[in-house]
């Protein structure tokens, strides 16, 4: 089957958004109301759901749990993709790709598991293929977005000797679900070291960037996210290692950190972040950095450019895979401005 017989057969422009009602759910149905898809909110309770205002705006609201297939087989009846915000993913991930699958529609999700991103394209990479669908892990702010940063910075290296992703927030005031993901997800982190995927030394290593303003000089400690099994899928390196500003780290691990806060109409929070990603091949090396506003926030236009690229053909292939091997990277990270400001640079 072709991309394009395969986009063919999903001629709806309905998206389903599993766990609507989160906050990165809200988010991303507004993004999708907002470029002129037609969102299918999906959550546990049908209350939760209209409490979210839903039904006000002409979004179609339907009742399903991830635990029941029949359920979840009638929630995504006639939509043409499904977004899953509901973590952590993994306990969502695999019945939903599953549910995708069976009615052979698009499958994307904002997870920040390592283990979900593994665990995704390592049991649906055969069953994706041969649907012709887009099966796409991590499409958000963690994960998806530092590898399309990475193989922008590439563009037509077919190697790097070297990979760091340095990760700054001027706070990280995280949502439940954030909480409630961070503490299931105990499995070691995995970076890569001598060309392996490797767990992270213990104790991670601590490293001082200076980075654009209004961070400038920073600390750093090694927690890499879902980006590294996006990245190491794809691209041939033998380092790569990701690391966060320890302000983030200390706000997501104090328990009296509040949730956020919204400071405009579209319920976007006052954090900013940027994404340094240092690339390195022999004496060359490559940098490129994207800033914005809001990590929950941001999430809904990544996505959402993912999901209208697909239903375009704007593809360059179908299966479960990481972002930058299904679309053009640098093309991807132009269409989202003014959401990101992305700047590239031989250093």
């Amino acid at each position: 089957m072709t991309i394009d017989e395969a986009v063919d057969t999903t001629t709806s422009r309905a998206v389903a958004v599993l766990g609507a009602n989160g906050h990165t759910g809200r988010f991303v149905v507004a993004e999708l109301l907002r470029r002129g898809l037609k969102p299918i909110a999906i959550g546990r309770s049908a209350k939760r759901l209209a409490e979210a205002g839903f039904p006000e705006r002409g979004v179609e609201c339907r009742e399903a749990a991830v635990e029941d297939d029949a359920a979840l087989d009638g929630a995504l009846a006639g939509a043409a993709a499904v977004i899953n915000c509901a973590g952590p993913f993994m306990d969502t991930a695999d019945a939903v790709v599953r549910a995708a699958l069976r009615a052979g529609i698009h499958y994307l999700d904002v997870t920040a598991e390592q283990p979900s991103v593994q665990a995704t394209l390592d049991r649906h990479e055969a069953a994706a293929g041969k649907a012709g669908v887009a099966v796409i892990p991590a499409m958000g702010f963690y994960g998806g977005l530092a590898d399309l940063l990475v193989a922008a910075a590439m563009d037509e290296w077919d190697h790097a000797d070297t990979i760091e992703i340095r990760v700054a927030l001027d706070s990280w005031l995280p949502t439940k679900g954030t909480r409630v993901t961070g503490e299931k997800n105990t499995a070691r982190r995995l970076a890569v070291s001598g060309g392996q995927l490797e767990p992270v030394h213990q104790p991670p290593a601590e490293r001082a960037f200076i980075l654009p303003a209004p961070f400038g000089r920073q600390t750093f400690v090694e927690l890499p996210f879902s980006e590294v099994p996006l990245i190491a899928r794809h691209v041939r390196t033998r380092e790569l290692h990701t690391f966060l500003s320890t302000t983030a780290l200390r706000d997501v691990r104090d328990p009296s950190t509040p949730t956020p806060q919204a400071v405009d109409e579209t319920g976007r929070s006052a954090q900013r972040f940027a994404v340094e990603v240092i690339v390195t091949q022999g004496e060359m090396r490559r940098r490129i950095v994207a800033q914005g506003q809001d990590i929950y926030a941001v999430t809904a236009p990544i996505i959402c450019e993912a999901v209208q690229r697909i239903l375009s053909s704007d593809i360059r292939d179908t299966g479960a895979k990481p972002p930058a091997a299904i679309f053009n990277a640098a093309s991807f990270l132009q269409a989202l401005a003014p959401h990101l400001s992305v700047e590239s640079a031989e250093i």
